[in-house]
């Protein structure tokens, strides 16, 4: 089962050859918590790796009440992704403005994108993170423009996607390309191998 709206995740997964019997879509609050004694924001890394674990436990406890129990051979998988340039968490742009800065922010710069994944079932629950670098070319202001028109930026991460015209703006990567795109393969696969899933 996957909790998860993004049609890129689905697809992702399909890529393993796994198609859900199940897709549940969870809300949940995505703002970073701050610290105790005023040490600032959790880090990028607790960030998403809370945020993956929140969207199963939700996705879990909203399939109980419907009398659907996660045992052994069923399992629920969920993920989350954030930029972060210049220890300034970026999630999803919540308009065209905020997607505006966001690319701003990107252009010309190295950045780095953490992705979360949770799989559970209702015995355990184990979370894998990836993390991957990657630098922005200088960006004109016709190509923000041009990115914003296209509205590849609603819903995305930083406010691109990878797997789109965002790409095009990436000089250099180092780490996963599916993990920019919302789901690590190589992590998913080893989660899923770990709950008999494939």
């Amino acid at each position: 089962m996957l909790a998860s709206a993004s049609k890129q995740r689905l697809a992702l997964l399909e890529r393993l050859g796994v198609r859900p019997q199940k897709i549940k879509v969870v809300r949940i609050d995505e703002q970073p918590l701050v610290a105790s004694k005023g040490s600032g924001k959790e880090s990028p890394r607790l960030l998403v790796a809370r945020l993956a674990r929140s969207k199963a436990e939700e996705a879990r406890r909203q399939l109980a009440e419907e009398g659907v129990l996660l045992s052994d051979g069923l399992c629920l998988l969920a993920a989350d992704t954030i930029a972060v340039c210049a220890r300034r968490v970026l999630g999803k742009p919540s308009d065209r403005e905020e997607a505006c800065a966001f690319l701003q922010k990107l252009s010309g710069r190295r950045h780095r994108v953490w992705t979360g994944v949770a799989v559970c079932n209702d015995r355990r629950s184990h979370i894998r993170l990836s993390l991957t670098h990657v630098a922005f070319k200088r960006l004109t202001e016709r190509e923000v423009e041009d990115y914003l028109d296209s509205e590849e930026w609603r819903g995305a991460a930083g406010g691109y996607r990878i797997q789109g015209m965002g790409e095009g703006f990436v000089r250099r990567m180092n780490g996963s390309h599916s993990g920019v795109a919302g789901l690590p393969l190589f992590e998913t696969r080893q989660l899923l191998l770990s709950y008999g899933v494939l």
